[in-house]
Order: structure tokens, then C-alpha cells, then sequence
């Protein structure tokens, strides 16, 4: 398949490397310094799953070298989205399909909006990865799953192309039959982890022990919960503890990337995290007071480390 990558961060960079690494025809869209390194010494990634280098990486910050593709992922961060999907124009052909694998709610509107149901898909991207430096990824722990599918679930040709196209890059994949559920679920997580991790500055292990910051959690979970069930998703009757599970099974040293975020002074995705749980809790009339908390808290950070910062 020829591939298109808007970002080539974590998400991208790892996804991508792993494609291109299997013999797909991926093309990495970058920037600035990343770029130059790529263009010098290819793309290197070093994961606990098996480290890679490609030494001959097409790459480009311009996306009308690249060309129609059949798959293009935008994994930018949430507040470039809008650029992204403007940038992909260039990428998209008679049967094209574009995937948000970012971590909110809205990109998939913003896709249908831009391209129509006929080329917008959904996905969810499982992984901690970071750019380490200029030219590598650094993928963390043994978390790295895709999920994908058409936003109405029918399985098409696209779909399982490029489910077996994963598969043959040892990429843990799936389409679920419900994607808009599956994309709801990781950002219950995500929204909850982010939070907490990034108000404790450190890691869950030690957040879910303790008996306080678990009842926040809870908290943090049950009000994102109740909100997308009043826009309409159908969860299971468990679904609090299932998702308690799964943070539960999380390693104990994990960290939201949003923490990391923090620590470096770089912006924040709390707007779209906290801030749009918080936001859609009013217009819905549902009570959301823990992610309003986070949201106040952090969002002095979100353009950044501000000058009166003491940490």
C-alpha cells in the first residue's frame, strides 16, 4: 500500500517505520530539525518490540511531492489538526481513506467536513512513544496497537488491506465492530490518565494506590462515562470498572505524554482533553466538576511553560 504519514512524532514515527520496515510504500511527513536528521541519516526506533533503522526514508514537509496514496494518518498533535487535514489534500485520490489516530473526539467531524464519509475513517493508536531526539523514536513498554475501521463499520477493501498489511509488520491490529465506541473508550482512559499524571507529576503506579487519587480517578472516569453516553454511545453496564481494569494493568511507571509535556514546557492538549469533557458537560447540563479542576489547574500551561512557573 502506499502510505502518507502527517507526523512523524511517536505515533507516526513508530506505525510508519514498522510499515515501511515490511515493504509498504510509506512516505513520512515532517519538519524542522526531524526532517533535516531523516533526510541525513534516515529514521531510526528503539522499541523493546525490536528496534529499527531505515536507512533510505522518503520524507518531506511538503505534502504535494508525495503524490495520491491509499491510506493517509494524521498523527499531529491536537491543535494542528486543522493544518493536517488541509496539508492532506494533495494525498487523496478516487479511494483514498484518512485516519485520525490523534487522541480526541472531534477529528473525525472535522475529516467527514473536509473529505466526506466516502474517504474519512476512524482509528485509535495504543502506544507510548516520544521523538527522543532529532530523527529517533523512542517507543516505551510493550503497548503498540492500532485500531481502524470505516466511521458506519462495514468491513471494505481498504480496511482489510490494510489490516493485513499490519499484520505483515507484526503490528498488533484490529477493526472493531464499533470504531466511534472504540474511539470514545481510549479517550476515557486518555482524558483520565493525562489528568492524573499530569497533576501528580508522576507516574500511575503510585496514583492508583493511593485510596484519594483513586477516588479521583473514578471521579474523572464516571463524568466522561456519563457525557458520552448523553452524545449517544452505548457502553457496557461494567464499562467504569472495565476501564479501571485496564488502568489498573497499565505498568506502573507509565505517564501520559501529557506529563511529559508538562515537565519539558511544551504545550498542553488539556483543552481538548479536560477542557472539551468539561465544555460538553455544559452544553449537556451533566455535572463534570473533577475534569473542570483539571482543566483549571493546567490550563495556565497550555501554551507552554508560563514565566511565573515554579516547576
Amino acid at each position: 500500500m502506499r502510505i502518507a504519514v502527517i507526523g512523524t512524532g511517536g505515533v507516526g514515527g513508530y506505525f510508519g517505520a514498522k510499515l515501511s520496515e515490511a515493504g509498504e510504500d510509506v512516505a513520512f511527513v515532517a519538519r524542522n530539525a526531524h526532517l533535516q536528521a531523516m533526510q541525513r541519516r534516515g529514521l531510526t526506533v528503539y522499541s523493546p518490540l525490536g528496534d529499527i533503522h531505515l536507512n533510505d526514508v522518503k520524507c518531506t514537509a511538503d505534502t504535494c511531492e508525495i503524490g495520491e496514496v491509499d491510506i493517509v494518518m494524521i498523527a499531529v498533535k491536537l491543535w494542528a489538526t486543522d493544518e493536517a487535514i488541509q496539508a492532506a489534500k494533495p494525498l487523496i485520490g478516487q479511494n483514498t481513506g484518512i485516519i485520525s489516530l490523534q487522541n480526541g473526539i472531534a477529528a473525525e467531524e472535522k475529516l467527514i467536513e473536509t473529505y466526506s464519509s466516502k474517504h474519512a475513517m476512524g482509528g485509535v493508536a495504543n502506544i507510548a512513544a516520544l521523538i527522543e531526539a532529532p530523527g529517533v523514536i523512542r517507543h516505551n513498554g510493550n503497548m503498540a496497537s492500532l485500531i481502524f475501521g470505516e466511521l458506519d463499520d462495514t468491513r471494505s477493501k481498504r480496511t482489510q488491506r490494510l489490516l493485513k498489511s499490519c499484520e505483515a509488520a507484526n503490528i498488533k491490529a484490529e477493526i472493531p465492530t464499533d470504531i466511534n465506541r472504540a474511539i470514545w473508550e481510549k479517550y476515557i482512559r486518555l482524558v483520565t490518565m493525562s489528568a492524573m499524571t499530569t497533576l501528580c507529576r508522576m507516574p500511575i503506579g503510585p496514583i492508583r494506590e493511593d485510596a484519594n487519587a483513586r477516588n479521583l480517578i473514578s471521579q474523572i472516569l464516571s463524568e466522561i462515562i456519563n457525557v458520552a453516553t448523553a452524545r449517544g454511545m452505548k457502553f457496557s453496564d461494567d464499562v467504569l470498572s472495565e476501564q479501571l481494569s485496564i488502568i489498573d494493568s497499565y505498568p506502573p511507571s507509565m505517564v501520559a505524554s501529557m506529563c511529559g509535556d508538562l515537565r519539558r514546557g511544551y504545550r498542553l492538549e488539556v483543552p481538548w482533553f479536560s477542557g472539551t469533557v468539561a465544555k460538553l458537560g455544559k452544553e449537556l447540563n451533566i455535572p463534570t466538576p473533577a475534569n473542570e479542576f483539571v482543566y483549571t489547574a493546567l490550563k495556565l500551561y497550555e501554551n507552554g511553560r508560563p514565566e511565573d512557573a515554579q516547576i
